[in-house]
């Protein structure tokens, strides 16, 4: 097993803004389990279209390397075959998936067991269902993992385990909380809430929706993802267990475009945040619904921006697609919001975007830098410089999200604000 990161006395997690120096990040990348996907069954998967693997492999691992350059990495599926080393953790596993214990070989090594669970177990089914040709799993494959972002969240120093909307993620859950639990390098001071035993139908938390923007505050978005139920239950853990005091919640339209609250917002630096103008403007912006620790009341206001002005954080959005509706909505559908940053004033974007990222250069100041110059050091940091770090996503984005919904931040430094 990789050495405790918490022999330093202080846990491996610790996230308490969506700018802070990334220090550590965990990833993804697509394999075999998205070759479950067809024609007929995608929907019922979630997905818009058909991914390429290969090309989905080959921008995944352009974006790792990026990030490599400012953080430690690391795969899901190591942290997930160390942590099926751990007798507790691999009793915890089996007894949270009998239905492929009872079919498969107990003697399975850790490497084995991670392929049943995230590349699935194709069940033999019987003569009836042969001869129609029907294919079945005594565990569904997990071609949504590669984005990672949405089974669970850190916040603060300490994890919350999604609570998924639909049941072909919910092995995801089962994942994360094992290795958030068992596995030294997430070492941190507690799950303060656990989707994996939540049973409730009407009560569901994904990590997309969640934005911690400061310590003491987060944002979330009440989507088709992320119900009231949900977020009433992480309000009151978070104004109980934590140092946020304030948190907004965003009523999202349900539209398969915004799934989640980083498909129409997130933040760049300390002042600036890209957004979807129709939903922060005008007659179609989206209300916001403030909570605090200080009282019981909810309080409605306009808008986020408007909302998050009252509490010392004035953020001037840059739009994605620009300023023309028609640039906005097309980029807005190819994840022109959903932004990842490595540090104040850095972020991972798609290279297809292109009115959003001369919306970043010309009014946020971001120098746009290809994946490829940056890695090849053909175009290099200045200390402190902005910068769009761009990336091909032309197979990735079929998937229906971009840069932050592919990283769950493990770890970042601290901002001053």
């Amino acid at each position: 097993m990789p050495r405790d990161s918490s022999a330093d006395g202080e846990p491996g997690v610790r996230i308490t803004s969506e700018i802070g120096p990334l220090e550590s990040v965990l990833c993804h990348t697509p394999g075999p389990e998205l070759g479950v996907l067809t024609p007929a069954n995608r929907e019922r998967y979630l997905f818009n279209d058909l991914l390429d693997l290969e090309q989905a492999t080959h921008e995944h691992s352009r974006m790792k390397a990026v990030l490599e350059r400012f953080a430690d990495v690391h795969e899901i599926a190591d942290l997930l075959e160390e942590t099926f080393e751990v007798p507790e953790a691999r009793r915890y596993l089996l007894e949270h998936r009998p239905d492929v214990a009872e079919e498969t070989s107990p003697d399975l090594s850790a490497e084995e067991w991670v392929r049943v669970f995230i590349e699935g177990e194709e069940s033999s089914g019987g003569a009836l269902a042969s001869f129609l040709s029907e294919a079945g799993y005594t565990l569904p494959p997990l071609p949504n993992l590669f984005f990672l972002r949405d089974p669970a969240m850190v916040i603060g120093e300490q994890v919350v385990v999604a609570s998924m909307q639909h049941r072909v993620r919910w092995t995801e859950e089962v994942i994360l909380r094992a290795v958030f639990t068992h596995h030294p390098l997430l070492s941190n001071e507690g799950i303060l809430y656990d989707g994996a035993e939540e049973g409730r139908l009407n009560t569901s938390i994904e990590g997309g929706d969640v934005h911690v923007l400061r310590d003491d505050v987060v944002a979330v978005g009440i989507s088709e993802r992320t119900s009231a139920a949900g977020i009433d239950t992480l309000r009151r853990v978070l104004f109980r267990e934590t140092d946020v005091t304030e948190l907004f919640a965003v009523l999202m339209p349900r539209h398969r475009t915004s799934i989640h609250l980083d498909m129409i917002f997130t933040m760049v630096d300390r002042e600036l945040c890209c957004a979807y103008a129709p939903y922060f403007r005008g007659p179609k912006r989206l209300p916001v619904l403030h909570m605090r620790a200080s009282d019981d009341e909810i309080h409605e206001r306009p808008d986020l921006l408007e909302a998050l002005s009252d509490v010392g954080m004035d953020l001037e959005p840059i739009y994605c697609g620009g300023s023309e509706a028609t640039h906005q909505e097309r980029e807005q559908w190819a994840s022109g919001c959903n932004l990842f940053a490595v540090a104040p004033g850095r972020v991972l974007a798609y290279d297809r975007n292109e009115h959003t990222l001369r919306a970043l250069e010309e009014e946020g100041g971001l120098r746009v830098v290809e994946a490829v110059d940056f890695l090849t050091g053909d175009e290099e940091l200045e200390d402190g410089e902005r910068a769009v770090i761009t990336f091909e996503g032309s197979e990735l984005v079929r998937g229906g999200g971009g840069p932050r919904c592919m990283t769950l931040p493990l770890r970042r430094g601290q901002v001053s604000w």
